[in-house]
């Protein structure tokens, strides 16, 4: 899986599907964060006094959708030949230069920066942007994502090396 990977770097290595952000997901996200402020979920008052006309959704929403719009989370469609596990380590970066206005359509593309060795898994950065669909400027959200994959069985220890050493894990794979 590796080598398979390294030979992609610098390519275009996942487009998403569509996804229509509709109020009812914005509003269901400002109820989990407990972000409800007017510009996400106030319709009325959004077309009255934002510049945009409508509600927006939050930065973060676009973000959390990563893991779907990459297609992490279909079991039957792995990252990579062989891969059994991946773990989401974290953000290099991240700016929300533009809004994700509500009703807007919006697709992932995932960009390969690296992919190395890591005690028994493989290391991945991805940079990750948000078109919007009928924007010219098109990225929502241009970051790095980093991530683990793990092909191998077995059991493997974690120290998060972006917090404390205290902070550690198992990751088994099966």
């Amino acid at each position: 899986a590796l080598k398979s990977l390294q030979s992609r770097t610098g390519q275009e290595i996942h487009t998403s599907d569509w996804l229509t952000v509709d109020q009812a997901m914005i509003d269901g996200f400002a109820n989990a964060t407990r972000d409800r402020q007017w510009i996400h979920v106030d319709p009325q008052r959004a077309a009255a006094e934002s510049p945009y006309g409508k509600t927006i959704a939050h930065g973060y929403l676009t973000l959390s959708l990563y893991p779907a719009l990459r297609g992490l989370v279909d079991a039957g469609k792995p990252l990579a030949p062989g891969v059994k596990r991946v773990i989401n380590y974290g953000i290099n970066k991240l700016r929300f230069p533009n809004a994700v206005v509500v009703g807007s359509r919006i697709r992932a593309h995932c960009t390969l920066k690296s992919a190395g060795e890591a005690k028994g898994s493989i290391e991945l950065v991805e940079e990750y942007s948000v078109e919007i669909e009928g924007q010219d400027d098109m990225k929502a959200e241009p970051g790095e994502s980093v991530s683990f994959t793990f092909s191998t069985p077995g059991t493997y220890e974690y120290v998060c090396t972006l917090h404390s050493h205290d902070m550690r894990g198992t990751v088994i794979v099966r």
